[in-house]
């Protein structure tokens, strides 16, 4: 004896609305993947810490690494290498350089780096330091608590 319950005659269908769910994990899952993927990821470097202004917008990015190697936007470089590219995109877009340095590299490095930019015609070169007081700030208010404590 056979049963009749009437789903003998339906059709397959496709259902939409799970389809659009998935559709849509599908499209979260892709653009999270995208922007992990676009993160930045530079090369650790202790800063000094100073107070100063905030740079915004676009900038060429300079390191200088720990054993003084020099980089232009995470590529290596030599130092001559690397102020005639500085030199030459300053020429052609007028985009400030910022020059991070590691808190261990010497800082003749540092100097010689800023002196060969500004002979080479790049007007805009700062340092980038980390947020905070420096070690001599530190001292200097230190040594004016304690001569406000003594009588």
């Amino acid at each position: 004896m056979r049963l009749e319950t009437g789903y003998e005659e339906r059709r397959a269908r496709i259902e939409l609305i799970p389809l659009m769910d998935v559709l849509f994990f599908l499209l979260v899952f892709l653009i999270y993947c995208m922007l992990s993927m676009t993160t930045h990821r530079g090369v650790r470097v202790d800063l000094p810490r100073a107070s100063g202004m905030t740079e915004v917008g676009k900038r060429m990015i300079v390191t200088v690494l720990a054993d003084d190697q020099l980089q232009l936007d995470g590529h290596p470089m030599t130092t001559d290498d690397l102020v005639m590219d500085v030199a030459e995109r300053w020429r052609m877009a007028k985009i400030p350089v910022l020059i991070s340095a590691d808190r261990t590299a010497h800082i003749g490095t540092g100097i010689e780096l800023l002196a060969k930019l500004k002979r080479a015609g790049v007007e805009a070169v700062a340092f980038q330091v980390a947020a905070g007081e420096s070690r001599g700030q530190r001292a200097e208010a230190r040594n004016q608590r304690s001569e406000v404590r003594s009588p």
